[in-house]
């Protein structure tokens, strides 16, 4: 299974050399690292009504208890990332630390964007493609391994089920 998932990775990564597709995935990497999400918190607190200041609240809890999640997970399971196990595989970007598994990238953007739209359902229109587009740029820069992101994206959904059944006022459900 390993060895299909690497070659997964490898021909993710070989498309992400091109020029404007590394750019273009480097680029939602980058947003993804946190300014996004702190540009989107400011601006439901300046525009966000009544409602702004504890939207950006519960975001902003979620995404502390995601950073922690991600922190442990990295130190107990130690995977290495793709580029470091597989020769063919390239980092495209410079990594933000040593291990794989889980992709903190796709775990924020998953929890902050179902919490987002748990407040302002409108904003799925911003805030669904640009985190698909996190989550792959991760497999495309050679960071990760598809079930590092996919693993992530389950952590993320049940962090924000439990965020989201914890904190009164917002819900997916309506």
């Amino acid at each position: 299974m390993h060895r299909h998932e690497a070659d997964w990775c490898f021909a993710c990564n070989r498309w992400g050399r091109r020029q404007l597709v590394r750019a273009c995935f480097a680029g939602l990497s980058r947003l993804g690292d946190g300014v996004f999400w702190y540009v989107l918190m400011a601006l439901i607190v300046m525009f966000g009504g009544s409602k702004g200041l504890p939207a950006s609240a519960h975001m902003a809890g979620t995404g502390v208890v995601a950073l922690l999640m991600y922190r442990v997970l990295k130190r107990c399971t130690r995977r290495p990332r793709p580029f470091a196990s597989d020769r063919r595989i390239f980092a495209l970007v410079r990594p933000l630390d040593e291990f794989s598994f889980p992709s903190g990238h796709t775990l924020h953007a998953v929890s902050f964007s179902l919490v987002a739209l748990a407040w302002y359902p409108p904003l799925a229109w911003v805030l669904i493609p640009f985190s698909a587009g996190v989550a792959a740029s991760r497999v495309v820069l050679g960071l990760h391994y598809p079930s590092d992101v996919i693993a992530a994206t389950g952590i993320g959904v049940v962090l924000a089920g439990a965020s989201l059944w914890l904190v009164p006022g917002a819900s997916l459900l309506g």
